[in-house]
């Protein structure tokens, strides 16, 4: 039984491999022992086959309760609640032509032995799930940095905010940037073929970059990674930096004044939201990108032939698993940071919850008897 099973996880971990676009040869050593599978890469694949479908549920649900209260009457006017329904709009795409599809590629055989989808790596089918792969995980990752530069000009720049800030000006340039997104991606699909390869035992078809194209795959590949990644990083850790120095300067010019309005709680309560998501964002993607990077920094040192060199190598695969998973998280976990640093968002939530509903009195009537204010509450940021 433990043969069998190093055997499947051995299989399943070179499909990875070919998912990646790692070279598989001799060297590997499931290649050359299945029984000597590294343990890293069995514990690392049964962790991603368990833990992605409760992302993905999670997600899923998360995301749609989000996109609701954002388009609620209350909500929709505002400009942050656009950016931040469209960014709700692309995690749940993300989560269905990225992380679900790759799950099912080689997440699912793990499950259960008989689950292999080859229909996926099909002609056009694979092209298509890759383009909108793409196109989805670009736009979640600028969609935070177009809400981190709105809260830029609104906080550092508030004499422009009316005239850039506004809920039209938002609607444009999401338009804009899916526009660009969807022109730009196409290289994707043009550059990647359904190609068959022989493993150890079986012959597996996988969706690749094109024999023929393969730097040009490369380099563009290569520039989309850091389009979603050490860009974006390096825009909102700037300007959120820009953004918080600017508040603590405020804090300390007017701690004396006792105003507080419903707009400027509102204002903070998005200020507030966007810090956290945009630092969680470059949390949960920091380990994905470094392990990617090392990866492929010893990939290209393997041609040594070194046998610890191929040890690291496996063991890095199985890291990138975890940390793959780690990755994941970007898409499922914004309801609740907006759950927990927006009072406005909770208060509409409940509304959400409780509305045409017997208890959606008794809600209004403990609002009303206690200190925050029954049109808007009083955010404890």
């Amino acid at each position: 039984m433990a043969t069998n099973t190093s055997t499947d996880m051995c299989s399943l971990y070179l499909h990875f491999q070919l998912t990646l676009n790692a070279s598989i040869d001799n060297h590997t050593a499931c290649v050359n022992n299945p029984e000597d599978d590294p343990n890293i890469v069995t514990s690392s694949m049964r962790f991603y086959t368990y833990s992605v479908p409760v992302i993905l549920a999670i997600g899923i649900l998360g995301n749609l309760v989000s996109l609701r209260v954002f388009l609620s009457r209350n909500m929709r006017k505002l400009s942050a609640s656009t950016y931040l329904a469209a960014l709700s709009t692309s995690d749940i795409m993300a989560l269905v032509f990225y992380v679900l599809m790759e799950w099912l590629r080689w997440g699912l055989p793990s499950w259960n032995n008989d689950g292999q989808l080859e229909f996926l790596n099909a002609a056009g089918i694979c092209q298509a799930l890759f383009y909108f792969s793409y196109v989805s995980r670009f736009l979640s990752a600028w969609f935070i940095v177009t809400f981190t530069v709105e809260r830029y000009i609104g906080v550092c720049h508030p004499l422009k905010r009316k005239d850039i800030c506004g809920s039209r000006s938002a609607q444009k340039v999401i338009c804009s940037l899916i526009l660009i997104s969807l022109i730009v991606m196409l290289f994707k699909p043009i550059l990647t073929s359904s190609r068959e390869f022989q493993t150890r035992n079986s012959v597996v078809r996988r969706c690749l970059p094109d024999s023929q194209q393969l730097m040009t795959s490369f380099v563009l590949d290569s520039i989309y990674g850091l389009s979603i990644t050490v860009v974006p990083f390096l825009i909102i850790s700037i300007l959120n930096a820009l953004i918080i120095r600017k508040l603590l300067h405020r804090y300390q010019r007017h701690r004396k004044i006792n105003i507080v309005t419903e707009e400027s709680i509102i204002r903070m309560e998005f200020t507030v939201i966007l810090l956290v998501v945009s630092f969680v964002f470059i949390v949960l993607n920091l380990p994905y990108c470094f392990v990617w990077c090392k990866r492929f920094l010893l990939s290209n040192s393997k041609r040594t032939g070194r046998e610890d060199i191929w040890a690291d190598f496996d063991n890095l695969e199985g890291v990138l698993m975890i940390t793959r998973v780690i990755f994941y998280m970007n898409y499922c976990v914004n309801f609740f940071l907006y759950s927990v640093t927006g009072a406005y968002f909770r208060k509409e939530l409940m509304i959400l919850v409780f509305y045409r509903s017997q208890r959606y009195s008794d809600y209004l009537k403990c609002s009303r008897n206690g200190n925050s204010s029954p049109t808007t509450p009083q955010s404890w940021v």
